[in-house]
């Protein structure tokens, strides 16, 4: 099992010098106003504040260093800049869900920011592979891992971190850089 995710990791020619980049971002909930809490269709004139990227976690593979950047260091153009030119660089990306969220709300961010679409690069969805090519109990990211023996995503509060680290507290930031680079690992 781990040498089939290995070698998903890996789809990218075995050619010398292929860029193969792990990525994961954590972003910000969308703040709506709602008049219950189940089973509800938010309509947009009830969004306060869409959602957006708070950080992003990235590693070349073959390389040790797990590199982070965040919005609290950055602010919002430069790391959507930071990590187009991650992508530019890039002949694969490597990623978990990331077809249907890390790389769709990168591409939002770069739109907003006036950014040009990166250069092409191979897509490789761990999580595509794990649910197409495994039967685990869960796809869960935290449980596949586990089930591997390649250890468990970083314990935190739930919400609240999020709540905390929007609200610029500095120690549930550092828990979020800790959080964002565990799932690159």
């Amino acid at each position: 099992v781990r040498a089939c995710l290995a070698g998903a990791a890996e789809h990218a020619p075995r050619e010398a010098g292929v860029k193969v980049l792990q990525l994961d971002i954590e972003s910000a909930p969308t703040k709506a106003y709602v008049w219950a809490l189940f089973d509800q269709n938010v309509s947009i004139d009830q969004i306060v504040e869409p959602g957006y990227t708070l950080s992003f976690a990235f590693k070349w593979q073959h390389e040790k260093a797990v590199g982070f950047r965040s919005l609290w260091e950055l602010g919002a153009k430069e790391l959507a800049a930071e990590a187009h030119a991650l992508l530019n660089a890039a002949d694969a990306v490597v990623h978990y869900n990331g077809n249907k969220y890390d790389i769709p709300i990168l591409n939002r961010d770069f739109l907003l920011h006036g950014l040009t679409p990166p250069s092409h690069y191979q897509n490789v969805d761990l999580y595509q592979t794990v649910r197409r090519r495994f039967k685990f109990a869960s796809n869960k990211l935290d449980f596949v891992c586990q089930q591997l023996g390649l250890g468990n995503k970083v314990r935190h509060k739930g919400m609240s971190l999020w709540r905390d680290v929007m609200g610029g507290v500095d120690t549930a930031q550092r828990t979020m850089q800790r959080y964002n680079k565990q799932d690159v690992r």
